[in-house]
């Protein structure tokens, strides 16, 4: 079995991952990036994209980085109900804007960049282990795998670091040997979305989040020719269920006094809501970021961003403790992390809550969730309060 060492083993090509090895690479820290997916996988998953305010200065400062050419920045959303929309205009709030940029797109610019750096990515690289992070030389143990997903058994390799970084996701290698399953956070809820996506040209300048008597949608978007869309649904729903027919009457049903632009619709899926925060988030020698830390419903747009925050903390902190031995912004990495993930949980939960209703929901609870929607774009602490959370809070470093 080949020996191997770097100073930094980053498990997970997201953008967590890559944005952490470009940041140490900055600080002059070798890593090497491990991914099961090849490139081609990584760069053609199409996710949702809604990028902070501070989020988007980050990027924007990659070689070639297309965020601020090809990036839609948008300057407010709409909250209908009731038959009427209301505008959360940001600027004139907080002076602060969100970029809609696709997640794929990132990836691109970041994989890109990496690689022309000379970055070690290794693609198609399953991480079956992680050892020794009590002590002071951690190891991955890993592994190519071929286009079947099948192990390449002459390719097992263990590579030896000072520090392993977990960004691989929601089923985390890396988690397993950090996080405390008992005191973990989780929530599932009773509801999903159904998506579609379609060759259209936008039904609105910006995002549409709908709360109708027939049901909760979200008109999002993708470019000037693809679109994006949302329906509520039960969890259980078979995306194929539905005639393309059907799904337009469907949304538009769901967003009474917009008139939505059909296409055809060439992607549907069902994704279900969860909400999870790990109870630890770094053990030893070892740290998780991004999905593998936390996952949070997508209603206030708060995945990528809060991944983007725990790889601007942990870079200083390895930093610090990499090149100095200086453990104290390690130390606190954690609970530094916390503060923020708990807030976007809060955010993302009570956007959930008071656009969907529930399977048990009731007159009551219709006439409450109404009267919250007006007490929001009513008020100007309360439109403040959504603009400054939907477009992201400082960073801490």
């Amino acid at each position: 079995m080949p020996l191997a060492s770097t100073q930094v083993a980053i498990v997970g090509a997201g953008p967590a991952g890559l944005l952490l090895s470009h940041l140490l690479a900055e600080r002059g820290i070798d890593s090497v990036v491990f991914d099961r997916r090849t490139r081609t996988e990584i760069e053609s998953t199409i996710r949702a994209g809604i990028l902070e305010q501070g989020t988007v200065d980050i990027l924007s400062t990659l070689p070639g980085s297309r965020v601020l050419t090809d990036g839609n920045r948008h300057d407010g959303i709409e909250l209908r109900f009731a038959g009427e929309g209301h505008r959360i205009d940001f600027p004139s709030l907080v002076g602060r804007s969100v970029w809609l940029y696709p997640q794929h797109e990132v990836l691109k610019d970041l994989i890109a960049d990496r690689l022309a750096a000379g970055q070690d990515i290794r693609f198609s690289h399953e991480v079956t282990g992680v050892s020794g992070i009590d002590g002071d030389r951690p190891a991955v143990r890993a592994h190519a795998v071929d286009g079947d997903g099948e192990v390449v058994p002459e390719t097992v390799i263990e590579l030896a670091a000072q520090f392993v970084v977990g960004a691989d996701g929601s089923r985390s290698v890396v988690r397993q040997a950090v996080a405390d399953r008992e005191t973990s956070r989780y929530r599932e809820y009773p509801f999903a979305w159904f998506g579609v996506l379609c060759e259209a040209p936008p039904s609105a300048d910006e995002l549409i989040y709908s709360n109708s008597d027939a049901g909760f949608a979200l008109i999002s978007q993708r470019s000037d020719t693809v679109q994006r869309m949302y329906f509520q649904c039960d969890p259980d729903t078979d995306p194929e269920r539905f005639s393309e027919a059907e799904l337009w009457d469907t949304l538009q049903a769901r967003v009474p006094g917009t008139t939505l632009r059909e296409g055809p619709i060439f992607q549907r899926d069902v994704l279900r809501f969860r909400s999870f925060v790990a109870g630890r988030l770094r053990r030893g020698r070892a740290a998780i970021i991004g999905d593998a830390a936390h996952t949070v419903p997508p209603t206030g747009a708060k995945g990528m961003n809060l991944a983007i925050a725990d790889v601007l903390l942990l870079a200083d902190a390895l930093g610090d403790l990499v090149l100095e031995g200086d453990e104290h912004r390690i130390d606190a990495f954690a609970d530094i992390a916390l503060h923020r993930i708990w807030k976007a949980q809060h955010f993302s939960w009570w956007m959930t809550s008071m656009l969907h209703r529930t399977p048990d929901a009731g007159a009551f609870d219709r006439e409450r969730q109404l009267g919250e929607l007006r007490s929001v774009v009513e008020s100007d602490a309360g439109k403040t309060y959504l603009a400054e959370a939907y477009t992201g809070w400082p960073f801490s470093r």
